[in-house]
């Protein structure tokens, strides 16, 4: 069931989630950029969004299975996006390892901004609902 605040924050709130979820991949790319043939990842983030945004709309109807007594009970839960995809090389390495440390350093960093973007967002959206609940 959407309420009033869900309506009131948009998709902001999705896209600190996809943002994060986003920022997990790119760190882990990061990572491994010594691991021989680890192939780098990305999200897609403007089709992760359009997904949860039409994921907020179903999730009333998305129910786990449970198929043994010993599962717990979940009544509904919020579908994670999807969109995960192989990065394209800029240059073949020997090893098959396909990060290129200053790409994912400059997409982390574009990434973190964006984050920060939609936080500072949302934080005025709460002030305002504060404000008006107060009657200032």
């Amino acid at each position: 069931m959407v309420t009033n605040i869900d309506r009131a924050l948009g998709i902001h709130d999705d896209a600190l989630i996809i943002r994060a979820r986003r920022a997990t991949i790119l760190a882990s790319n990061l990572a491994n950029a010594d691991t021989p043939n680890y192939k780098a990842q990305d999200l897609d983030f403007k089709n992760a969004l359009r997904e949860a945004a039409a994921g907020a709309k179903a999730a009333a109807d998305f129910r786990l299975l449970r198929t043994h007594a010993g599962h717990l009970h979940v009544s509904t839960v919020r579908p994670h996006p999807e969109g995960i995809s192989y990065r394209t090389p800029q240059q073949a390495s020997l090893d098959g390892n396909t990060v290129d440390t200053d790409v994912e350093r400059s997409e982390f960093t574009k990434n973190s901004l964006a984050y920060m973007v939609s936080l500072r967002f949302l934080g005025g959206k709460f002030k305002s609902i504060l404000s008006a609940i107060k009657g200032e």
